[in-house]
């Protein structure tokens, strides 16, 4: 377990670090998590960015309060088994995110009383060689505990690292990001070291537009957003898809 001191962070380097992001071609699939800015709703997002046609033929779309990736146009799906998964559930008041079908191993997980940790130690990074994706992944609980995970390649072996997020320390309008790559590559470089201080926004739109103009235009594909009030009651989704129309 590694726990992440936000203490240390300041605003310049929410200003250095969105700025890296905005230059960074490739990021690939990203999650922040955080306490928007007046601190009255607890935030996840998740962003899909592709290169290929597989990977750009995507949206997403909100179901039953759960955040689901759907093929923009189903003729065209090439291989569904990593682009195809719930990227956001809600479990016994738990908030699940991730960036592949490890959601539903944490939800299943979680549900039969396992840690989000231990849910996880079943999973490995995905089987998409050369590049071996890291898998990225969050969790919220109404009880007031968060926490972010990757999972990568380290030469012949398997990386999980788990970051708590200390939420009675979290400045409002202060999120933590990961995403799966350093930057673009071949194969693509993963993403390493703790994750990244950003700044989050007053409304789930506020923050939709933020980040979905700092990913680069050519390579972004859907951004989603989810507020949690703190305070209970039901969450906010806040889609922009690159194909296709705004959901709010």
């Amino acid at each position: 377990m590694r726990i992440y001191d936000n203490k240390l962070n300041t605003v310049e380097e929410r200003v250095l670090n969105e700025s890296a992001l905005r230059d960074n071609s490739y990021p690939g699939r990203g999650i922040i998590m955080g306490i928007n800015s007046s601190g009255t709703h607890f935030v996840q997002v998740y962003w899909l960015m592709g290169r290929s046609e597989n990977s750009r033929n995507r949206i997403f779309v909100v179901e039953n309060n759960t955040l689901r990736t759907r093929a923009y146009d189903p003729s065209k799906v090439e291989d569904p088994s990593l682009i195809i998964y719930d990227a956001m559930v809600e479990i016994d008041n738990m908030h699940i995110v991730s960036n592949g079908d490890q959601t539903s191993t944490i939800a299943n997980l979680l549900d039969q009383g396992k840690t989000f940790e231990e849910a996880l130690t079943a999973r490995t990074y995905e089987p998409d060689a050369p590049h071996f994706t890291p898998r990225i992944s969050g969790v919220y609980a109404t009880c007031g505990t968060a926490k972010l995970s990757i999972i990568r390649k380290n030469n012949e072996k398997t990386d999980h690292k788990t970051f708590n997020i200390d939420l009675q320390n979290t400045v409002p309008g202060e999120g933590f990001c990961l995403h799966t790559y350093k930057s673009d590559g071949n194969p693509l470089p993963s993403f390493d070291g703790d994750p990244l201080v950003v700044g989050l926004l007053e409304s789930a739109e506020e923050t939709a537009n933020k980040f979905w103009g700092l990913l680069n235009e050519d390579n972004r594909i859907s951004i989603g957003v989810k507020f949690i009030p703190l305070d209970g009651g039901d969450p906010e989704f806040n889609i922009i898809n690159k194909n296709g129309d705004r959901q709010k």
